[in-house]
């Protein structure tokens, strides 16, 4: 966590993916070398958001890797066939994101490799959720909470970064910023429109949900009539780093900058009251 002076605003962010620290056991696990298992990574974003915590915001963020366990998904999202036993019943074996290979524990890295060179034990995958998944949202949910008891309401800004081309797309039609509000369910829709018009402003290209609407940490916490607004916030890795190489591009601190004017419009538009707001405590 990366905490303000004093919290000023009601906002809490999030960057679940740009964590870049690689157990040793995983990575010896890995049929990938150290390079190509990094290509789930949301490089940077953490770094990218560090304006938050200087206006007034927290910032949590993931030191583990996407590759290794990922935060934003359900608790238990296991692919069977990962495993040399049988999962527990409780386990969520059947959801999209799991047949697509990219569960709480992923079987690929997102160009379709395969992460592992051979099945897994239930038992080492139930840990990593108990000593890291568990542990990241319990620090979140009481973020959100003190947010919440503090302000009247909380917002999330779930933030996260997108590859500049997908295989066999148009590299031409990938957005800079894809804003993400589960569809108009995670967030008062006035805060999403914020959103994208002050990217906008600024010079972006900006898509509402498409490609990406939001992930479990959007529809888990956002809960816009009860005064907790969660919005997913994906950057172009094109506009700030070298995607195969994994270093800062000389976009890197301009895009910081403007990621910044965009928190400062956001908090702005959030101070002058929107949506339904619990009573703040005093």
């Amino acid at each position: 966590m990366i905490e303000p002076a004093i919290q000023r605003v009601p906002f809490v962010y999030c960057s679940p993916h740009s964590g870049c620290a690689y157990p040793a056991s995983f990575l010896a696990a890995s049929r990938l070398d150290h390079t190509n298992i990094r290509r789930s990574e949301d490089s940077f974003v953490d770094e990218l958001f560090r304006s938050a915590p200087e206006s007034g915001a927290p910032l949590l963020r993931a030191h583990f890797p996407r590759a290794f366990l990922d935060v934003n998904r359900e608790p238990y999202e296991l692919d069977q066939r990962m495993f040399r036993e049988k999962l527990p019943p409780y386990v969520n074996a059947r959801s999209l994101r799991v047949a697509s290979g990219l569960g709480t524990v992923a079987r690929i890295v997102a160009d379709q490799e395969e992460i592992y060179a051979a099945p897994l034990e239930v038992s080492e995958v139930l840990e990593r959720v108990e000593s890291l998944y568990k542990p990241f949202h319990a620090e979140l949910q009481r973020r959100i909470n003190l947010t919440q008891l503090r302000f009247g309401r909380a917002i999330l800004i779930d933030c996260h970064s997108m590859p500049s081309s997908v295989r066999g797309q148009d590299s031409r039609v990938r957005p800079d910023i894809v804003i993400g509000d589960r569809h108009g369910t995670s967030c008062d829709r006035a805060l999403s429109d914020a959103a994208a018009s002050a990217f906008e402003d600024i010079g972006f290209t900006v898509s509402r949900n498409r490609p990406y609407a939001g992930g479990f940490i959007t529809e888990h916490y956002g809960r816009p009539d009860a005064g907790v607004h969660a919005l997913q916030i994906e950057v172009n890795r094109g506009l700030y780093m070298n995607e195969r190489k994994f270093e800062r591009n000389a976009g890197f601190a301009a895009l910081a900058g403007q990621i910044a004017r965009f928190n400062a419009i956001l908090m702005e538009f959030a101070a002058s009251g929107f949506g339904p707001a619990a009573l703040a405590a005093e």
